[in-house]
């Protein structure tokens, strides 16, 4: 199992081709996400679907935190005890508001819409 540690982006309202400077107005909050990944069913399927698909995987929350500067927010993961990542959301390739105006080029986000911002460096 790989454990990985995210900012989740709460979509607030109804985002279609947003653009960077205006995806803040449609972000309700942050939250955390462990974006739980079997890698051996990962190499087996060779995709994600079932590696990252069951019931207990991706657990949420368990606030949304509305008043947050994503920008420079420590992510750490602990396994019982053991630090197995420890980052800062410096380090994304993406800015959480060019995710949004890239996710909703392709997609509409509906309110209530969790983006996982993808797992930082351990």
């Amino acid at each position: 199992m790989d454990y990985e540690a995210e900012l989740a982006v709460v979509i607030g309202r109804v985002a279609k081709n947003v653009k960077e400077k205006d995806a803040a107005a449609n972000i309700l909050g942050y939250t955390c996400i462990n974006d739980v990944t079997a890698r051996d069913l990962q190499v087996k399927d060779v995709q994600y679907t079932r590696a990252k698909g069951f019931d207990t995987f991706a657990p949420l929350g368990p606030w949304i935190v509305t008043d947050f500067d994503p920008s420079s927010a420590s992510v750490r993961c602990l396994v019982n005890g053991e630090v197995r990542q420890d980052g800062n959301t410096r380090e994304m390739g993406a800015s959480v508001h060019r995710l949004v105006e890239f996710i909703s080029s392709v997609m509409t986000l509906f309110p209530g819409d969790v983006i996982a911002t993808g797992t930082l460096p351990a």
